[in-house]
Parts: C-alpha cells; sequence; structure tokens
C-alpha cells in the first residue's frame, strides 16, 4: 500500500486501516511504503510535515492491533534502508549514511517499551549495543516460527546455506 505525503492525511490513515482489515482478514504480510524521506535538502521544513502523519498513522495501527488482539501475531516494522548523516548539508539537508540506522519494532510478542542501543552525542557512530540488521532479521524469523540458527535453504548447487550468519535475534525483545 503506497503513500505520497502529497496525497493528504485522510489518504495516510486510510492506508494503515487498509493494512490492519488485510491482516484480520488472513494477509501474512502487508507493506505500506512512505515516500518523501529522502530529505537531502530543506530536511526540517520538510520533516515537519510528513513525520508526524507517519507517526499519527503508525500509532492508530499498533493501537488498533493491541484492542483486537492482534498484537502478538503481527510484527510492525518502520525502517528506511540506511541512515542519515549527523551533520547538515550545505542544502539544509542530510545524505546517506550507514553507520547508524534506527528502526522501530512493535507487536510480534516482543517485549514493548524499549529503546536498544545509543550513539555518540553528534549520532555519528554507535556505542552502547550496536544491533546488527542480521539481529533485527533473526528477530522477524523469530516472530515468524523460523529457526535462523537451523534453517538452510539450497543454493544454486543444491548445498544448504544458512538464512544468516548472525543467527540470534535480539535478546532484549525475545
Amino acid at each position: 500500500l503506497g503513500f505520497d505525503p502529497k496525497m493528504g492525511y485522510q489518504a495516510l490513515m486510510s492506508r494503515f486501516l487498509q493494512a490492519r482489515r488485510a491482516v484480520e482478514a488472513g494477509a501474512r504480510m502487508v507493506t505500506c511504503s512512505f515516500a518523501d524521506f529522502d530529505y537531502h535538502s530543506d530536511n526540517f521544513g520538510r520533516g515537519r510535515k510528513v513525520i508526524p502523519l507517519l507517526d499519527q498513522g503508525v500509532a492508530a495501527l499498533v493501537e488498533d492491533l493491541h484492542e483486537r488482539g492482534l498484537d502478538q501475531d503481527v510484527t510492525v516494522i518502520v525502517w528506511g534502508e540506511f541512515g542519515r548523516t549527523p551533520k547538515i548539508n550545505e542544502k539544509a539537508g542530510r545524505d546517506h549514511w550507514s553507520r547508524v540506522h534506527a528502526g522501530l519494532l512493535a507487536g510480534g510478542g516482543m517485549q514493548a517499551g524499549q529503546v536498544i542501543g545509543s550513539t555518540d552525542k553528534w549520532a555519528d557512530a554507535a556505542v552502547d549495543r550496536p544491533v546488527h540488521m542480521q539481529e533485527v532479521f533473526a528477530t522477524l524469523y523469530h516472530n515468524l516460527g523460523i529457526d535462523a540458527a537451523t534453517t538452510t535453504i539450497p543454493d544454486n548447487n543444491g548445498r544448504p546455506q544458512y538464512l544468516l550468519e548472525r543467527q540470534a535475534p535480539i535478546r532484549e525483545l525475545i
């Protein structure tokens, strides 16, 4: 379910409602894409318009899942493909940054109400409990009932390959 912020608040809330209804109808996976986060310029102006929409939509979705008793079975993931530079560029934007990345995980029977890890004061590098992306994937596999430490798939030559090199889920969430 795609969304462009130019569509407005009601259209966004409709996408989150459609996602919840799809889960209630038995969908095993629903993706809501949220465009317009690549703020290489006017980071603060654009963010002030868009981020509250995402915040309200995700909060409403998670609340709906809890009210309907679906929070143990449905995992909500909010993330992008990379982090953003700690320094503001000459166009008042932020560029791509692979050293630090943030994400939100909710539901899925996970332990709630936590912030795991921290960065230095510039958000330049992880300093406390860095989480590797493979730990996130191992956590998602765990939530799906798949043991990443024992499950293999064959490569093109038929040899078994583990799903991940780092197979332990995020211990604080399990």
